[in-house]
């Protein structure tokens, strides 16, 4: 008689399929890069759902020492108000809350605004993010392209009276808080010496004005954002110019640059085919990563303007307790960094193949 084997049971085929996944996994450059970023995207989005649960006061609450202090209602009447006008169960287990909030999460729902009856979070987001993309996406190109040049000019004439003022400028500004800037905007520009109209600038667009691809719009559009960009370029640039000084000064001291020169190239191809493009290769990752963060825009900077972006509508939510549009904003900034961290991760590896070789 023929003994035939049993069949594997199934936890031999389960570890089976783990191990085989688990190389995959480790073996493929770019797999690895995307598992590491969703499981950023989960664990952010788990450690924000408790967090922002974790602070003092909720929306019921609140609203419930509004009722009090208005209306003099007792505190049981105010209390059936509130649960009745908000859609959410503050007394339901904190692991139902997080599971609930999680299997919508996977089906695309953000969830309902608490303060906002009937308006989903996705709904705000869309409505207050194409004001952030804006403003400071060109802030970021206009910084990043103004420093770049300016870094360059330092490194070519290091040494001289145009890198040590440059260079004192650029550190100044890296130091400088952003919203001490919008301060000083406001104070001198607006108030001292009345050459903006401060109070005219507030918001994202002025009233009566109809969306759309008109010179009207976008003139007014550019107007309310003004301030706010130039408050963005004065206190990132500083960085650009130090950075880039510091990456085209180490270029410049390479050996194939001195083989160049010794080849006879003129000084326009060197800068341009030697060192500018090696040079600028290093801020490549952190320009890369300043695109992510876009997308959270600044809360301060926005609330000092009352630039209707995402910084503006975040402070609202967290001044309000509105738990769902707080867990939304901060789970867009940070889909935008991961993102963003992660196609910084795979161009690089695109463009020095030594990057994926040593994973």
């Amino acid at each position: 008689m023929v003994a035939v084997s049993p069949p594997a049971p199934p936890s031999d085929t389960l570890a089976a399929s783990v191990a085989l996944a688990w190389y995959a996994v480790r073996s493929n450059y770019v797999l690895q890069r995307v598992v590491k970023a969703i499981v950023t995207v989960f664990a952010v989005a788990t450690l924000t759902f408790f967090l922002v649960r974790l602070m003092p006061g909720n929306p019921i609450e609140q609203y419930i020492g509004q009722l009090i202090a208005q209306y003099g209602l007792p505190y049981s009447e105010a209390r059936d108000q509130a649960a009745s006008l908000f859609v959410i169960d503050l007394d339901q287990p904190m692991y139902l809350q997080y599971l609930g909030y999680i299997g919508k999460l996977a089906q695309g729902d953000l969830g309902t605004s608490i303060k906002s009856q009937g308006v989903k979070v996705t709904t705000i987001i869309v409505a207050f993010l194409p004001w952030t993309l804006f403003c400071v996406g060109i802030s970021l190109i206009v910084s990043f392209v103004l420093g770049i040049v300016l870094g360059a000019v330092m490194a070519y004439w290091r040494g001289s009276v145009v890198d040590y003022g440059l260079t004192m400028i650029g550190s100044l500004l890296h130091s400088i808080p952003n919203y001490l800037i919008a301060m000083i905007l406001i104070i001198f520009l607006g108030v001292r010496w009345e050459l903006l109209p401060v109070v005219k600038m507030r918001g994202s667009m002025s009233p009566g004005i109809q969306p759309g691809f008109t010179l009207t719009f976008v003139l007014d559009v550019l107007f309310h954002a003004t301030l706010p960009i130039i408050t963005y370029v004065v206190t990132t640039v500083g960085t650009w110019m130090l950075t880039m000084k510091a990456s085209t000064t180490a270029t410049l001291e390479e050996d194939y640059v001195s083989f160049a020169r010794a080849k006879g190239l003129s000084d326009g191809r060197i800068r341009t085919a030697y060192v500018g493009r090696n040079a600028i290769l290093p801020l490549f990752t952190q320009f890369t990563l300043s695109i992510g963060f876009v997308f959270g825009g600044s809360v301060l900077i926005e609330s000092i303007f009352v630039y209707r972006g995402i910084g503006q509508i975040l402070v609202s939510a967290v001044s309000g307790r509105d738990y769902p549009v707080m867990q939304g904003c901060f789970l867009i900034t940070t889909v935008s960094v991961v993102f963003a961290n992660l196609l910084a991760d795979l161009l690089y590896g695109y463009i020095d193949p030594r990057v994926r070789v040593g994973q």
